[in-house]
């Protein structure tokens, strides 16, 4: 059931995703001729009626798409038919290419209220880092074991990201103050430069946050959801710079290993469950507001483009661009959904 959920749960993101440029689309008079959840064949459809929206279920789970009348590249375009898209004022083309972020943002907004109004707000208490393992060549090797868990350092209370306390410390000394088994336990140490130029103690960590939540009124919670994609934002682009620049680790993934992880989180809680989603509706509008070729963002460029200068590009240059930005991302999501499946 968990593993249902978790579909079902992925799927949603994708659905409010395309839900958006599909509302947007029919209020700016564009016909939308299919809106589809998964690429290739359909193993499900229906239509409403005879000249309306095909709805399809397709096979291939790497997320879905809204076809508007006249946005394929390969499609004739009557110059007279007001519900094609390129016949569209380029404002109207614009807030229909952004619906979609923006209704992922929107989404995150109002699973917030819900979490925030009926299970409160996190406490904000710092992290418990506790000892796995130690590296021989560092100095916490033979001086730390297994189960210790980091309470000071030279008797301040750790309530920082230990990391950044070891990079303050750099060549110096420290008292690190463990508990050992209920026992308290100062440890002299000195970090090491590792081969990246990293201070470290060479000690293997889990991390963990307490979980401890406090109520808050309608009031509140109302504003920390609004405020809640935003700041979310700024985190998640720092920690991507961080990523590409080699100072903290991470990794792609595709729609399976995002539904495995969702599927953990909801066996965890339905806490744990609603809290990732908000997280991934964000990623999922942020990503796609990225002014790179096949994503939303890239067609908002082209879009700004017109509205700025009154003319629109290259129809041609368009269209190579944004293919060549599919063919890449449709290797990079095979690749990585092989990888996701290998790691299962």
């Amino acid at each position: 059931m968990s593993t249902l959920w978790a579909i079902l749960a992925v799927g949603a993101l994708i659905v409010v995703h395309e839900a958006g440029h599909f509302v947007v689309a029919r209020l700016c008079g564009m016909k939308v001729e299919r809106f589809s959840i998964g690429f290739g064949p359909a193993l499900l459809s229906w239509r409403r009626r005879k000249e309306g929206t095909l709805f399809q279920l397709a096979p291939i789970p790497f997320g879905g798409f809204v076809e508007i009348k006249g946005m394929n590249i390969v499609e004739d375009v009557d110059p007279t038919d007001a519900a094609a898209y390129p016949n569209r004022p380029a404002w109207q083309r614009f807030v229909t290419i952004f619906a979609g972020p923006a209704t992922n943002y929107l989404f995150a907004v109002v699973l917030a209220l819900i979490l925030f109004g009926a299970a409160g707000l996190p406490a904000h208490k710092p992290a418990i880092y506790t000892v796995d393992s130690t590296e021989e060549g560092f100095d916490a090797f033979g001086k730390l074991e297994k189960g210790d868990r980091f309470v000071a350092v030279n008797g301040d209370p750790l309530v920082r990201s230990l990391s950044d306390v070891v990079a303050e410390i750099g060549d110096g000394e420290a008292v690190f103050t463990v508990d050992r088994g209920g026992q308290s336990v100062d440890v002299k140490m000195h970090p090491k430069k590792d081969d990246e130029g990293r201070y470290r103690l060479g000690v293997g960590l889990k991390v963990t946050v307490p979980t401890e939540r406090h109520a808050i009124g309608f009031g509140r919670a109302i504003k920390e959801s609004i405020i809640y994609p935003f700041a979310q934002t700024k985190l998640i682009l720092v920690g991507l710079y961080e990523w590409i620049s080699g100072k903290q680790e991470g990794r792609v993934s595709s729609v399976v290993g995002i539904t495995q992880v969702v599927k953990h989180a909801i066996e965890e809680s339905w806490v744990a469950a609603v809290e990732l989603l908000m997280i991934l509706n964000v990623y999922l509008g942020l990503i796609n507001l990225f002014p790179l070729p096949a994503l939303d963002g890239g067609r908002l460029v082209f879009l700004s483009y017109e509205m700025v200068t009154r003319r629109r590009a290259n129809p041609k240059l368009e269209a190579t661009i944004h293919m060549v930005g599919v063919l890449v991302l449709a290797v990079l999501l095979v690749v990585v959904t092989v990888n996701d499946c290998r790691h299962l």
